[in-house]
């Protein structure tokens, strides 16, 4: 097994390494050499701008029961630098803390998953099934690297999946999915003296503003997620003030649940803009950018349960729940090809941290992650030591 300090140079390394949405080639490098160096076979798939996924798989090649382990490589970019206490890409240790971008989403959860599978296979783990390990590029927007393993059917055979998204040790076992869209509104420009001879395509958007506020009022409520979250969250239009403005767009952000899913929301949001088009002179067009769908694991499965065990083992400062969250994950794509999938999310500290100034995770979540993870995946193949 990879002593404390080998498993601390690991996560430093990879915070050090900047992937911020794009570069995960490097990532995938480094973690391939980690592996040639244990003896683990692995692909490393490279695609587009210096982006790549990486699968590796360890145990009995004979048996057909495998487990998913899973991460992403990117993370989300440094806006404001200056505003940091810490360098974002040094990795500095602070009594517990780690500070990086990264460190909590999720370079923490991947080291995790890296280190359990080295030291499984050092173990000769598992010797009755096989754990594949898939880390994936561009998670942070748009998933190109799990639609590309998609199309690999890399996950057709994967039994159980775990994603090491920070969530301090708890067990999440739904989350919502996520639609991203767009609408732009067409209007006529004229001079603002004249407003009457143009149309307005700012006021063609606010019917649709107007109306989508309580679109989703209707929509059922899911057992496990609840309501579904919706907002607009960009808009723009006009090109200079005395002009009445001639186009204008918005863009909104939806979470779907397996109550009300992506097509039910895609056909309303549809429906919204052709009869605000029948109805009025505006001519409004929808369009989407990227649907991601629900994961849903029933809370009694087995599976759930014994990664509720295992994490209740290990995470033992605190209360371990089955919970769920409104964030999506790469589960949202890969339980496209494999929706019979039992899904969890289940990783260090904290989500809290995600994509915030002074990112960091604990050392001391990130090493019970590390046994969780290694507990769940003999208790699932049966296997006591």
């Amino acid at each position: 097994m990879l002593d404390q300090t080998e498993q601390l140079k690991i996560l430093r390394d990879l915070i050090q390494i900047q992937s911020p949405n794009g570069n995960e080639i490097a990532v995938s490098k480094y973690i391939g050499q980690l592996f040639d160096k244990y003896g683990i076979h692995y692909r490393l798939d490279a695609f587009g701008d210096r982006r790549a996924d990486l699968v590796a798989q360890i145990g009995n090649e004979e048996s057909t029961n495998i487990l998913g382990f899973t991460g992403h490589q990117d993370t989300v970019s440094v806006s404001n630098p200056d505003q940091w206490q810490h360098d974002p890409f040094s990795a500095a240790v602070v009594g517990d803390q780690v500070f990086g971008r990264g460190a909590a989403d999720m370079k923490s959860g991947l080291a995790a998953q890296i280190i359990a599978l080295i030291d499984l296979k050092q173990a000769g783990l598992p010797k009755h099934g096989q754990i594949r390990f898939i880390a994936t590029a561009g998670e942070e927007y748009g998933t190109p690297g799990a639609f590309r393993l998609n199309d690999q059917h890399v996950v057709d055979d994967v039994a159980a999946l775990v994603v090491g998204e920070p969530t301090s040790g708890q067990v999440v076992y739904a989350h919502s999915g996520s639609i991203n869209y767009r609408v732009k509104s067409f209007g006529q420009a004229t001079h603002s003296s004249t407003p009457q001879k143009g149309i307005n395509a700012i006021s063609g958007l606010n019917q649709f503003i107007n109306r989508e506020t309580t679109l989703f009022d209707q929509a059922p409520v899911d057992p496990f997620l609840g309501h579904v979250q919706h907002s607009i969250t960009m808009i723009k239009g006009g090109e200079q003030v005395n002009i009445i403005p001639a186009a204008a767009e918005l863009s909104g952000n939806i979470r779907p649940t397996e109550s009300f899913n992506n097509d039910a929301v895609i056909r309303t949001l549809k429906q919204a803009v052709v009869d605000i088009n029948a109805a009025s002179h505006y001519r409004l067009e929808f369009s989407l950018i990227h649907n991601f769908f629900p994961v849903e694991t029933d809370p009694q499965n087995g599976f759930v349960q014994l990664a509720k065990q295992a994490a209740t083992a290990h995470f033992s400062d605190r209360q371990v729940d089955l919970i769920t969250i409104n964030g999506a994950t790469d589960a949202s794509v890969f339980v496209q090809a494999n929706p019979q999938m039992p899904v969890v999310v289940l990783g260090p500290d904290t989500w809290a941290e995600a994509h915030q100034t002074d990112e960091f995770t604990t050392i001391s979540s990130f090493r019970r992650t590390i046994g969780t993870y290694e507990q769940l995946a003999q208790d699932y193949f049966h296997e006591f030591d």
